[in-house]
């Protein structure tokens, strides 16, 4: 029986090590990558059937680089693999298009199991969320007012890279804009979530999963 075809993206590169060798025996890994830009390249050439995805991961996180999957990948199921277990992150990630949720405190077994339900056809959310929430799981799948959706996709990426620290001109380079457009949507995001510092944006971004804290 052919294996599905599999594209593992995390920024740390011992745990992308590690899920390979768990994953190898019953999923063709077909690439792995380190930052949400380097998953959307490696999609589009190698077009894999499963796509697991961190949450926190540098230039464009795994929620955003979910949402231009959905459009560029639309054949790919995506499944979530993070430390994050707040609801508003599975529900945010599932907004965005994702099948499954599993977190990393989640045994091996576990992943396995998400990865086949998703393959098949079946939405997948962590037994550790699914006892916490019991009853609640279809009120968690509503994305809470005030989240970041109130932002634009390029709005979130641009809130992103102000987090990690980099300068107007650095943003507009990764982004393939000018300087004055990255000022226009600089300027749109303090608007409308009502935070003008940058320690405070970056503050914002960490605790919605749009940056990581590391």
């Amino acid at each position: 029986m052919k294996k599905p075809r599999l594209l593992l993206a995390d920024d740390h590169t011992i745990l992308l090590e590690g899920l390979k060798a768990l994953l190898a025996p019953e999923f063709e890994v077909v690439a792995t990558a380190g930052d949400g830009r380097a998953v959307l390249e490696a999609a589009e050439k190698h077009q894999p059937d499963l796509i697991l995805l961190d949450i926190s991961m540098p230039g464009l996180n795994g929620i955003e680089a979910a949402r231009r999957l959905r459009e560029s990948n639309p054949g790919a199921k995506l499944i979530i693999l993070t430390m994050h277990g707040d609801l508003s992150f599975v529900s945010a990630a599932f907004e965005a298009g994702v099948s499954g949720y599993v977190l990393k405190q989640s045994a091996a077994t576990e992943l396995v199991t998400a990865l086949h339900d998703v393959d098949a056809g079946r939405r997948y959310i962590s037994s550790l969320i699914q006892n916490r929430v019991g009853a609640e799981m279809p009120a968690f799948m509503r994305r809470p007012k005030g989240a970041t959706g109130e932002l634009t996709s390029r709005q979130r990426e641009v809130l992103q890279l102000v987090a990690e620290g980099r300068v107007r001109k650095e943003i507009a380079q990764i982004l393939g804009v000018s300087v004055k457009t990255v000022e226009f949507h600089k300027q749109k995001i303090t608007e409308k979530l009502g935070i003008h510092t940058d320690a405070a944006l970056t503050a914002y971004a960490i605790r919605h999963g749009i940056a990581s804290g590391e």
